[in-house]
């Protein structure tokens, strides 16, 4: 049976899982905005997945048209594939509107703060965290997405998933229908641990790679940053401490050798700011200075690479 999803972002994760889902016979509606969204209302969405194309003709609205032509429960789920800049500016937005059904809202961003954000406004037993693993992805003109990557999916209940919790049928069908459509997928009971496994990664390359200008492989590989990348992950480890998370060693080398093994991609922070548009630095590394400070314990590598990337004038000051 198909899904009827609603992706808010359609930008290179959004549109990438938008074009899959589409492809095997759900109904999908994305958001955009701006030159990206009056292409694809045009022409349509261009995926390029690795040189595999795919051309999808689907519904897109900014977020005011969506409002006027669409009920929130018209949809089985609400997908947000935004920058975690975009959440609480969307969630605000778009907020009255979710309040008024009952649709459960995934998660497919960066960091850790995202869902706290959305179950303000929908209330916990709404919300899915979820991460995408193993993908790089960006906007490469009006109406054109670039995916590479195996293009995981974990998800599972947030914060935690009860033993007679409502939202496991509905995550056992996303489970089986995306792993159908070509979206390697997998379901968690811990969501929060698989989430911080994430920011170990995002918050070891992306703030360097935006610094540097160099790709994960380059910067892995590199006899000195390699040890900042390993640094800074070795620090996001310790901040997962303030939230009983407890990462260990292992998931610290494991997490390195993934991103060591992984494609040279440029990381989404490196490609916002050659783009000249907000990063994720608060998101990313603005989450481990705040839990390490809480801790009270420094985090030498992820505040100097900060410092030094918000005052080259491309990063946002850190809270």
């Amino acid at each position: 049976m198909s899904l009827k999803l609603l992706i808010i972002g359609a930008g290179g994760i959004g549109g990438y899982y938008a074009a899959r889902l589409a492809g095997a016979g759900h109904d999908v509606v994305l958001t955009a905005r701006g030159d990206h969204l009056k292409a694809i209302q045009g022409r349509g969405l261009k995926v390029d997945y690795e040189g595999r194309i795919f051309d999808c003709r689907l519904p897109a609205y900014d977020h005011a048209s969506l409002i006027q032509a669409c009920q929130p429960d018209d949809f089985d789920l609400v997908i947000v594939a935004l920058k975690s800049t975009a959440t609480e500016p969307v969630m605000t937005e778009l907020g009255d509107w979710l309040r008024s059904g009952t649709v459960p809202v995934l998660s497919l961003q960066n960091g850790v703060d995202n869902e706290p954000l959305i179950a303000v406004v929908v209330g916990e037993s709404r919300v899915l965290g979820g991460l995408a693993v193993r993908i790089g992805g960006h906007i490469t003109g009006p109406g054109e997405v670039f995916a590479e990557g195996v293009a995981q999916i974990v998800m599972g209940a947030w914060p935690e998933q009860a033993p007679a919790d409502a939202r496991i049928p509905l995550l056992d069908r996303l489970q089986t229908a995306f792993n159908l459509a070509g979206i390697p997928t997998t379901v968690t009971d811990n969501i929060r641990y698989e989430l911080w496994r994430k920011l170990v990664i995002n918050n070891g390359v992306n703030p360097l790679s935006a610094l540097t200008g160099l790709d994960t492989r380059s910067l892995t590989h590199h006899p000195e940053f390699g040890r900042i990348v390993y640094g800074m992950m070795a620090e996001t480890v310790a901040a997962s401490r303030a939230e009983g998370v407890n990462l260990s060693q292992q998931d610290l080398d494991e997490m390195f050798e993934l991103i060591s093994t992984f494609n040279a991609i440029k990381t989404s922070m490196l490609v916002d700011k050659e783009k000249g548009r907000p990063l994720e630095l608060d998101s990313i590394a603005g989450a481990v200075q705040r839990r390490c400070r809480q801790l009270g314990i420094e985090a030498p590598y992820t505040t100097t690479v900060s410092a030094l990337l918000v005052h080259s004038g491309t990063g946002d000051r850190l809270a």
